[in-house]
């Protein structure tokens, strides 16, 4: 079984920069986005939070994107609710999503992560088209990217605890976490 990428739309951010010298990608993020918060994209690429990821948000746009100003943020990826992928940011660099963050006694996740964000809520369910596209591309990075075992497929809330709820209660990992090492264990064979 080989991996392969579902189809996606490249999109450039200009909120990333380097990877420090030599640093391994061993970490997948899991985030939700949605602008303003609780409204999908009737068209992700007219979508507020394409514009919040490209840098070219009108935060006088809508009264929830006024606390947005000034904000520079992004991810390597968004998978809206149809299940298309988005990449804003290349996997080797190092996109701007986790914050204050650490994981297993690291600081900086972002050094190390890759960051997917779903468009959603913590509370409203994804869609299987969502879901699909998340495995698929999870399992392409993990060939990618060894070090990214399952074990180290996180949400943004389990590094950044207190001060991030995503993915949220309605995020099935159960389901997300089966299908992956399903995937892998298939792939090993």
């Amino acid at each position: 079984m080989t991996a392969t990428l579902p189809v996606i739309t490249q999109r450039n951010s200009p909120h990333c920069d380097e990877r420090p010298a030599g640093e391994c990608i061993s970490l997948l993020v899991i985030h939700n986005i949605s602008l303003p918060a609780g409204e999908f994209a009737a068209a992700p690429e007219h979508s507020f939070v394409d514009a919040l990821f490209r840098g070219v948000l009108d935060c006088t746009a809508h009264p929830g994107l006024a606390g947005l100003q000034g904000v520079r943020v992004s991810a390597h990826c968004v998978i809206w609710r149809d299940g298309s992928v988005f990449q804003y940011v290349p996997f080797a660099k190092r996109a701007w999503h986790a914050g204050v963050s650490q994981f297993a006694g690291r600081e900086r996740c972002n050094d190390f992560s890759i960051g997917i964000e779903l468009e959603g809520t913590d509370d409203i369910p994804y869609t299987e088209q969502q879901y699909q596209s998340l495995i698929q591309l999870t399992f392409f990075l993990c060939q990618q990217y060894p070090a990214i075992t399952p074990e180290r497929i996180t949400g943004h809330s389990d590094i950044a605890p207190g001060r991030k709820t995503d993915p949220g209660h309605a995020f099935d990992w159960m389901r997300y976490r089966s299908a992956i090492t399903s995937a892998i264990k298939e792939f090993s064979r």
